[in-house]
């Protein structure tokens, strides 16, 4: 199986992830990287291996990225694993790709995360499954605020092992991305009516409960009291992203948006 997987990367500015990233898929023939524009070292890191081809793209939407790298790359193998910088494969999960059989009316696989804090991974976190692995002509991409989610035709399956997600850029550009991605989180949340909300969105979108509420909930039941300081830093960390959304939606309201 792993001979009919191209596995496919978004890149801008990843030089403190990429090389573990692609360090763990030294199996694949093909790597296409996607990259927005790089300033630091990911085009040399990235440019150094063999098996890795980077076509560059000015960044407009992930989602636009995806469906680009998906459709105009010239990608050949029947099957994408669609990777963010930062996801780096285990052992387990290469070894559950090798073996994979899929059904012929099978489309795509969901991926499960082991979320880490500074290289150690967390006893549990707020990072849901995604749609990570699939057949290239059977997956579209569409934004949703600042996640993008894969529209599949046919079936969805599950893989068992699971994917470290392990971002090791600065704090400093982790601050920078929350503003942009709560801008794009305000603008979702204002255009949708109450009835079309997910419960945890209809909670944001109160402005004062989830800024403690998620440190709460991931210091608890999301077991981070299990993980010391590490665990306290994720707690804190989702509780900041959350903060931010928060006063993007009192700032709107204040302006006289919805």
């Amino acid at each position: 199986m792993l001979d009919q997987i191209t596995p496919l990367i978004l890149t801008w500015n990843e030089e403190a992830n990429i090389a573990r990233t692609l360090e763990k898929l030294r199996w694949a023939r093909e790597i296409v990287v996607v990259d927005s524009g790089s300033t630091d070292g990911t085009r040399a890191m990235c440019e150094a291996l063999p098996n890795v081809r980077m076509v560059l793209r000015p960044f407009d939407s992930h989602a636009e990225q995806w469906n680009y790298g998906l459709q105009e790359t010239g990608i050949a193998s029947e099957w994408v694993l669609a990777l963010d910088a930062d996801y780096v494969l285990t052992d387990a999960f290469v070894d559950e790709l090798r073996m994979l059989v899929p059904a012929p009316a099978t489309a795509a696989y969901r991926m499960r995360f082991r979320y880490c804090v500074h290289g150690r991974p967390l006893s549990g976190t707020l990072y849901p499954p995604v749609i990570g692995l699939y057949r290239r002509r059977a997956v579209h991409y569409v934004q949703e605020g600042h996640t993008q989610r894969a529209m599949v035709e046919g079936e969805v399956g599950e893989l068992g092992a699971c994917v470290l997600h392990d971002d090791r850029k600065s704090l400093g550009r982790w601050l920078a991305a929350q503003d942009r991605y709560a801008r794009l989180e305000c603008d979702l949340l204002a255009a949708r009516n109450w009835g079309e909300l997910r419960w945890q969105d209809r909670l944001r979108k109160l402005m004062f409960v989830t800024p403690w509420l998620v440190p709460l909930y991931c210091l608890t039941a999301g077991k981070g009291y299990r993980d010391g300081w590490h665990g306290l830093y994720y707690a804190v960390q989702r509780g900041v992203a959350e903060a931010v959304l928060s006063l993007k939606l009192m700032e709107r309201k204040l302006r006289g948006g919805r």
